[in-house]
């Protein structure tokens, strides 16, 4: 019988999955530049989310058919909503009542190519974002489009959006938290920021990822 070969832990580092919040550098370019985990398509009629523990995908809950998402939709690695990114929340609401709700900063991004898969990385290049209340915790959205898109590579900043598809993502995120046959959730979105200011968001959730999990 031949004999297994040694393990060679030196080279380990190829045979394991990164995992996609903490394995995974938010990009070089950030906040203006970023790379996202993909988590859901536009063609998803069920709520796929992160499992944080084992950084494997996972069914979240089903969705109403009238709220599959208008765009890729995940977050930003190496990010978390806490006590610098409410900070910013309640000065931008003029309230002291807002916390973190202690998860990646969620990103949107919008192509106009067909794409099939989730539970991959994409570049995004930042143009805004939408500032959302749910529960008394931050919830930004941040808005970016694909690197490169051919479409929207023209749009600099969320102003360049047309009403008509800002008006279906702000529908989105208003609803895709909501369950056939129980009490609808209650969210707000308070503001429609530019890419500034969603920098700073990115930043601040960078800020929070290190002070929870790097100090």
């Amino acid at each position: 019988m031949s004999r297994i070969p040694d393990f060679d832990w030196g080279k380990s580092g190829s045979l394991f999955r990164a995992h996609p919040w903490h394995g995974v550098n938010p990009g070089l370019d950030a906040p203006e530049i970023v790379t996202a985990y993909i988590e859901m398509l536009p063609t998803d009629t069920v709520k796929y989310e992160l499992d944080k523990q084992t950084g494997l995908l996972k069914i979240d809950r089903p969705q109403r058919f009238s709220s599959m998402p208008p765009m890729l939709y995940g977050f930003i690695p190496q990010t978390y909503s806490g006590p610098k990114s409410a900070e910013y929340c309640n000065k931008k609401t003029n309230r002291t009542d807002i916390i973190g709700d202690e998860d990646p900063v969620d990103i949107c991004i919008l192509t106009e190519r067909p794409i099939t898969s989730s539970n991959i990385l994409v570049p995004g290049v930042v143009i805004g974002g939408f500032r959302m209340i749910d529960n008394n915790e931050a919830d930004d959205k941040i808005i970016a489009y694909l690197k490169g898109d051919m479409v929207y590579s023209e749009w600099e900043d969320i102003t360049d959006i047309p009403e008509k598809l800002i008006e279906r993502l702000r529908h989105y995120f208003l609803t895709y938290k909501d369950i056939p046959g129980k009490e609808r959730h209650l969210a707000e979105i308070t503001h429609i920021y530019n890419k500034e200011e969603a920098y700073e968001v990115i930043r601040r959730g960078r800020k929070d990822y290190e002070n929870k999990f790097k100090s």
